[in-house]
């Protein structure tokens, strides 16, 4: 298993990170799956054996259930692992039930410690943007967590560009804690961070968790062109995550997923996330998995090196289009282009 550095923090994480959605599964998230307690200890012993050492949960996944169960399995063997939860979203009926208020984050910390069953939390993200409260309100529930040594780093998820650059912003302007990662979606099936989200975290040293690198399934391999996906799939369900807006160019991606594994021997969800593992930026795929089998083949994908052609016809097949202003300045401003501007434009030129 390989390292990487969390941004410009001096923590080591695994290129893979155990995702714990699956565990519970009540409400809405059944249609994500519903692992027990027995099964969620089978896949972390799993990711143990393979050398993982992040588990990434959130305190809204069947509402805390996910983090019960995460908290069972790793009594015993806390130290052993990074511990990522998150807060802002709704936890209640009540009007401070959710967002990123002081009342909200410092209330959804304590509740997370005592599922977890731990005195700290390694790495708090806020899961969403929170576009009534104060970021400097935010910052500061999150400095007195830190500064009380309940949580030892803090991140975002799911900002848009311009969202995440106020919030660094605002936090060095006051002396506040600096989000070190942020947790974003990013697949061969929509590469839309590579706009703003990419480059930032290049531009600004933050590190790179991915959520649903395999689209929720869409890149397993059983989404073929004619073929109806099979029962129980998550595309079948309301949960609608992530949005299809290019089924064609869905199909011909899957097709170069499939022929690429079948040249190297592996299975195409092995090929998506380890072309994922290969962006600029990026320093952990956060797999979930209904199964101990599908976890045992996302687990391989750390193992597997795709070469330079390889990588082009999956950039190819998954391009996006140029946007206003990136159009033009692949033209007009390619002569001063920083490392992180390359990473979208540099295809380009």
């Amino acid at each position: 298993m390989e390292y990487r550095a969390l941004g410009r923090s001096g923590l080591q994480v695994s290129v893979l990170t155990m995702g714990t959605m699956t565990f519970g599964g009540t409400g809405n998230f059944a249609n994500v799956g519903n692992t027990d307690v027995d099964e969620a200890r089978r896949q972390l012993d799993m990711c143990l054996a393979a050398g993982v050492n992040l588990i990434d949960t959130a305190d809204v996944y069947s509402g805390g259930l996910s983090e019960q169960i995460v908290g069972e399995v790793l009594r015993g063997r806390r130290d052993k692992v990074l511990l990522a939860t998150k807060v802002r979203m709704s936890m209640g009926s009540g009007p401070n039930d959710a967002g990123l208020s002081r009342h909200h984050i410092v209330s959804g910390c304590e509740a997370s410690l005592r599922r977890l069953g731990t005195d700290h939390i390694d790495l708090y993200q806020v899961h969403e943007w929170d576009g009534v409260t104060p970021l400097e309100e935010t910052l500061e529930a999150l400095d007195l967590l830190v500064r009380s040594g309940k949580v030892r780093y803090v991140g975002a998820s799911n900002y848009a560009g311009w969202q995440l650059m106020k919030a660094l912003g605002t936090a060095e302007r006051h002396g506040l804690p600096r989000f070190v990662s942020q947790q974003i979606y990013y697949s061969l099936q929509a590469r839309d961070a590579e706009y703003e989200l990419i480059p930032a975290a290049v531009d600004q040293g933050l590190g790179v968790l991915v959520w649903s690198p395999l689209a929720g399934g869409l890149l397993s391999g059983r989404y073929r062109r004619d073929q109806q996906p099979s029962a129980g799939s998550r595309q079948l369900t309301e949960w609608g995550e992530p949005p299809v807006y290019d089924r064609e160019k869905l199909y011909d991606t899957v097709d170069a997923l499939i022929e690429i594994g079948q040249a190297h021997g592996v299975s195409a969800a092995q090929v998506a996330l380890a072309y994922v593992l290969g962006r600029p930026a990026v320093t952990s795929l956060v797999i979930g998995a209904r199964t101990g089998e599908q976890l045992a083949d996302n687990l391989a994908a750390a193992d597997l090196v795709l070469d330079a052609e390889e990588r082009k016809r999956l950039d190819d097949v998954s391009a996006i289009p140029l946007l206003y202003p990136y159009w033009h300045q692949a033209k007009t401003a390619r002569d001063r282009l920083s490392p992180a501007d390359l990473t979208l434009l540099g295809q380009y030129l």
